[in-house]
C-alpha cells in the first residue's frame, strides 16, 4: 500500500511497491546499485547486531597498563628464552597479520559486497584490525623491542613468510574490476572469506594464542595477555562475520557450491593447518613450564575442524578432543569489570574530587 503525506499545498507519495522492491534487490553481491548508503530496512539484520556487539566491545591498548611487562621483559632471570622468543614471534607474525586481514576487508571484500548494513560491519572489522595493530606498536616501545627486527622477522623467518603469502596471494587476485557475473570469480571471492575468515583469523592466529595466554596464565606478561584477550575476543567476532557472509553468498549463488568447489575449501584448510603447525614449532621450538608444542598442534587439528563444520563441509580428523579447553574461558570476559567502565568510574571520580574542591572552595 502507498502512503501519501499532505504537507501544506503539498503532496508526497512513497511508493511502497518500489520500496519493497529495493529491499528484495538487496544482496551479498550483484545486488541493487544505489548512490545512498541507506541501511534501512535491514535485510541481513545478523550483520547489524554484530556491528552493535562489536562496538561495544571498543578497547583502547593505551588503557592498558605494561608495567609489569615491563619490570619482567627487562629482569635477567624472570623469564626463560622460549617465553621471550615467544612474544617476539607474536609481535613479529601479528604486526603483519593484522595488516595483511584489514586491507583485504578495505580493498577487496567491502568493495565487492553491496548491501549497506555489510559494509558497515565489514568498516567495523577493518577499524578493529587497526587497534590490534596499533596494540603491536604499543607493545613494541613499551618493552623497547627494536621494530627493525620484527620487520626483518616477516622476511627472514620462514614460516611468518609463508604464511603470510598465503592468504595474500588470493587477495591480489580480486582488487577492483572483477567480473562476478562469472561462477568462477563468485567462488573466487568466496574462497577469499573462507581463507581469511576460517583459515586465518580462524585457525592460525590459535596458535600464538594459545601460547601468550598460556604464559598470561602463569602472571607472566599481564599487559600483554589482557590486549590478547580482547584481541581473541574481537577475533570471535571476526570469525563470525566472515562465517555468516560466507553461508549467505552460498545461498544467493548456489551454483558456486559443487562438490569439486567443496572439496578444493578442505584443501585450503589443509594448507592452513600444516603452516601453521610449522609455524608452531618454530614458535615453541623447545617445550616450557605449563607448554608443549604437542598441545598447541592437536589444537589446531580440533580447532580447524570446528571451522570447516561451521560452513558446512567435512572435518579433516574428526574426533579431535580440545587439549586446551580454558582458551574458551579467555574469551568469557563480560563477567569482569569491563575496563571501560573503570575509566567512566575514574572520570566519575575526578569529577567528584572537583566538585568536593569546588564546594570546600
Amino acid at each position: 500500500m502507498n502512503k501519501t503525506y499532505q504537507i501544506g499545498a503539498k503532496t508526497f507519495l512513497l511508493d511502497q511497491t518500489k520500496a519493497e522492491a529495493a529491499y528484495q534487490a538487496k544482496k551479498v553481491i550483484l545486488g541493487r546499485e544505489t548512490m545512498t548508503f541507506n541501511l534501512l530496512p535491514l535485510k541481513y539484520q545478523w550483520a547489524y547486531d554484530l556491528y552493535r556487539t562489536m562496538k561495544a566491545n571498543h578497547w583502547e591498548p593505551e588503557d592498558i597498563p605494561m608495567g609489569k611487562d615491563i619490570e619482567q621483559w627487562k629482569h635477567p632471570t624472570l623469564l626463560a628464552e622460549v617465553e621471550r622468543w615467544i612474544i617476539m614471534m607474536g609481535i613479529g607474525y601479528f604486526s603483519a597479520a593484522e595488516g595483511i586481514v584489514g586491507d583485504n576487508i578495505i580493498h577487496v571484500v567491502r568493495e565487492l559486497v553491496t548491501a549497506p548494513e555489510l559494509k558497515l560491519v565489514l568498516g567495523r572489522h577493518a577499524h578493529e584490525e587497526n587497534i590490534h595493530a596499533d596494540s603491536l606498536l604499543y607493545m613494541i616501545s613499551s618493552l623497547g623491542i627494536n621494530p627493525h627486527e620484527c620487520e626483518a622477522m616477516f622476511e627472514d623467518i620462514e614460516t611468518i613468510r609463508r604464511k603470510n603469502e598465503f592468504v595474500t596471494k588470493i587477495s591480489r587476485d580480486l582488487r577492483r574490476g572483477i567480473d562476478l557475473t562469472q561462477v568462477e570469480n563468485k567462488q573466487l571471492l568466496a574462497k577469499n572469506i573462507f581463507m581469511f575468515g576460517q583459515c586465518m583469523e580462524g585457525t592460525q592466529f590459535y596458535g600464538l594464542f594459545g601460547m601468550i595466554l598460556s604464559l598470561y596464565r602463569q602472571n607472566k606478561f599481564p599487559g600483554i595477555g589482557q590486549m590478547f584477550r580482547y584481541t581473541l575476543r574481537d577475533e570471535s567476532n571476526h570469525i563470525e562475520l566472515f562465517r555468516c557472509l560466507f553461508m549467505d553468498l552460498v545461498e544467493e549463488n548456489p551454483e558456486i557450491w559443487t562438490s569439486d568447489y567443496k572439496a578444493s575449501l578442505r584443501e585450503v584448510m589443509a594448507e592452513a593447518v600444516e603452516l601453521e603447525k610449522e609455524f608452531i614449532n618454530d614458535c615453541l621450538p623447545v617445550n616450557s613450564i605449563g607448554l608443549r608444542s604437542e598441545d598447541f598442534l592437536q589444537y589446531i587439528d580440533y580447532i580447524a575442524d570446528r571451522r570447516l563444520e561451521g560452513v558446512g563441509l567435512n572435518p579433516l580428523v574428526g574426533g579431535v578432543k580440545n587439549p586446551l579447553p580454558w582458551l574458551a574461558e579467555m574469551m568469557d570476559i563480560k563477567k569482569e569489570q569491563n575496563f571501560f567502565e573503570g575509566r567512566v568510574t575514574e572520570y566519575q571520580k575526578s569529577s567528584a574530587l572537583s566538585v568536593a574542591d569546588d564546594d570546600e572552595l
